[in-house]
């Protein structure tokens, strides 16, 4: 008989630590590395829900719009050498995304380090760049310890991966340890000092300008920095697939800061006099290569707020730095006092009339108006539905012309990592199971981690997964038409019908060639008992909303002459 209570396997100190800090869900790719944590997850399947994937990279994309959806870090379990591999997709989109992630690695047993043994990799080294912390566990009586630094640093400060590598024979060996007590995330507040300078500097702005971004905010935050942009009267920017942060019918909502911005919105970027950049990092995307801002030192009066230290004065020295936590920050900003006269209000309603503008429907060509679709979804889906999509062209027309409402609403790597686009909406219909999902893919993009939709068939998630096939890749081919004009190299795609493939797998398929048979087959699919797939067959010269590639192809060749 076991007299004391503590004594357990590696493996089970490991999953009692996950459900001491409120894990209820893990992704995972099954592997024989960690087979004594899958065996101790047999004995809490009332409390975590196993989700089985079809590839590492879908299980580490689920596990982090998860963290993304949640705020709480998703849990990726997968085994050494290719399966740990796989995971990095997700990994480095959890790093960029700054979403809280810990991937669990099986690794080869201890005996066995250092002699190159059957899929072995150094995950210290392998994963250093691409996560917050990375370490391995060897002693069964440090778990308690390492999984609540994990947690801790998952969540703390800018949100962010860490990898944990799990020898074969520790997580067998029994140790007696006392249990950690739950992880409670560490943000600092915003000093008084900080929120008197801002306040001074917005009263004295005459054209302001609000880029909202980063994660770690909650609906309440939002709230309160709703009610702080209201009482100031500040035009708002979402930074790059940050659009849910903000109901983008707000009366000060100003539009996109990201790829395909609107010219009138960058050159509004150019003229305001107080840039205000609360939560996100000053990125490629939002600077636009790093040339729309003067480095080191902007011509704009800058005030970054970060809840990540190494975020602030990276590339550009801020006039003023706050280094807080979103929820402390919006909760002092609510309390600030706007000036008795605001002078901008014609500024900030210029930005909402710009906007109104850019998002009504240009001509496009050929038989299917993407941009018409995503409107009548706009109009058709609950306020909560969730939106997700990877990369491609084809999310510029989501991206501009769908209204996001609520938050969390929109899931979509800013890493620009192709293949998200169906493992997030498995993801988000596991967390919000009542809420509308709907998952945007383009044709390259979707045969990344497609096979996923083998999970969502296996969970008989009811999800709608459309795929947009212009039969190449497009970004890279509207570049190359303007740097290398009509050397066509690479990018073109032979596609399967993506509908009879979505048949062969269990979804319900069906292909859209005209703009007006959308919507019909959009309810077919709503009121299907599963996922579905609607493939959409799109012009290929219709490149991005903006621009064709043959209008693409005429300039790079005047550009050459």
């Amino acid at each position: 008989m076991n007299k004391n209570p503590n004594l357990r396997t590696g493996a089970q100190i490991l999953v009692d630590q996950l459900r001491i800090h409120g894990t209820d869900t893990i992704f995972c790719v099954p592997g024989e590395s960690y087979l004594a944590t899958l065996d101790a997850l047999y004995d809490v399947q009332n409390d975590i829900k196993l989700v089985v994937c079809r590839q590492e990279g879908g299980a580490s994309y689920m596990a982090e719009a998860y963290g993304k959806l949640t705020g709480k870090p998703g849990i990726c379990f997968v085994t050494r050498g290719p399966g740990a591999t796989n995971a990095s997709l997700g990994i480095h989109t959890s790093y960029q995304d700054s979403s809280p992630v810990i991937l669990l690695i099986g690794q080869v047993a201890r005996s066995m380090v250092d002699r190159e043994a059957f899929q072995e990799v150094n995950f210290r080294e392998m994963y250093a760049p691409l996560a917050k912390w990375v370490t391995q566990i060897d002693d069964p009586n440090r778990i308690p310890e390492v999984l609540s630094r994990a947690f801790h640093v998952a969540t703390s400060g800018r949100p962010g991966p860490v990898v944990l590598a799990l020898p074969e024979d520790m997580q067998k060996e029994k140790a007696a340890v006392n249990d950690a007590k739950r992880y409670c995330p560490i943000n600092p507040s915003p000093s008084t000092e900080s929120m008197v300078r801002l306040n001074t500097m917005l009263v004295k702005a005459k054209k302001p300008f609000v880029i909202l971004g980063g994660s770690g905010w909650t609906k309440d935050a939002l709230e309160n920095f709703k009610t702080f942009i209201e009482n100031f009267d500040l035009p708002v920017g979402a930074a790059f697939r940050r659009q849910d942060l903000i109901d983008n019918r707000h009366s000060n909502y100003a539009g996109d800061v990201g790829l395909g911005i609107s010219p009138t919105l960058a050159r509004r970027l150019q003229e305001t006099d107080l840039l205000l950049v609360v939560g996100a990092q000053l990125t490629e995307i939002i600077t636009d290569g790093y040339e729309r801002f003067s480095i080191p030192c902007p011509s704009q009066t800058l005030v970054h707020v970060a809840a990540g230290l190494e975020d602030l004065a990276r590339v550009y020295q801020p006039d003023l730095a706050i280094h807080t936590g979103m929820q402390h920050f919006a909760d002092a900003a609510m309390r600030l006092d706007p000036p008795i006269n605001i002078t901008w209000s014609s500024w900030t309603k210029a930005g909402r009339a710009d906007q109104d503008k850019n998002i009504k429907l240009p001509k496009m060509k050929g038989q299917v108006d993407l941009g018409s679709i995503v409107k009548w979804l706009g109009e058709r889906l609950d306020d909560d539905a969730i939106i997700t999509n990877g990369a491609g062209n084809f999310s510029n027309w989501v991206h501009r012309f769908y209204p996001y409402r609520s938050y969390p609403s929109e899931l979509a790597p800013q890493s620009g990592s192709m293949g998200y686009g169906v493992p997030s909406a498995i993801a988000a219909k596991i967390v919000f199971p009542e809420r509308i999902v709907v998952s945007f893919n383009g044709d390259g993009d979707f045969l990344m981690c497609g096979q996923e939709i083998a999970t969502a068939r296996q969970y008989n998630l009811p999800i709608i997964f459309i795929v947009i096939n212009n039969g190449t890749y497009g970004t890279i081919r509207m570049h190359q038409e303007k740097f290398y004009p009509g050397r066509v190299s690479g990018t073109d795609l032979i596609n399967p019908d993506f509908a009879a493939l979505a048949m062969a797998y269990g979804l319900r398929g069906e292909i859209v060639t005209t703009t007006e048979m959308f919507a019909s087959a959009f309810e077919r699919a709503f009121k299907f008992s599963g996922p579905a797939m609607i493939e959409v067959r799109i012009d290929q010269d219709q490149i991005s909303p903006r621009s064709t590639l043959s209008e693409l192809r005429e300039l790079g060749l005047k550009a050459l002459k």
